[in-house]
């Protein structure tokens, strides 16, 4: 069983030509072919297809960053997630 603790993720959202955004989160929810996954600290090694639809992740500060994503993956290991879109945008950061 994974431990948990209080560190953060280190994530990276990125299209095929660009980096949308990347930094340091306590979680990030994802649309997959199954439907959506939340990712924490400490969640075990995961590879996910992503469906259309949005990347909803929550930085340590409490900020939520909003990115549209089209066809690509998802992929944690380390508290690294890693999410490349063919398509992806940022819609919003509040």
């Amino acid at each position: 069983m994974a431990e948990l603790t209080a560190h953060a993720l280190t994530v990276s959202v990125v299209s095929a030509d660009h980096e949308v955004w990347s930094g340091e989160a306590k979680q990030i929810i994802a649309r997959t072919m199954v439907g959506e996954i939340g990712i924490l600290p400490g969640h075990e090694p995961i590879l996910a297809i992503l469906a259309r639809g949005e990347v909803r992740v929550t930085t340590v500060d409490g900020q939520l960053i909003t990115a549209t994503a089209d066809d690509g993956f998802l992929s944690v290991e380390h508290d690294t997630v890693t999410v490349v879109a063919r398509n992806a945008e940022l819609a919003n950061q509040t």
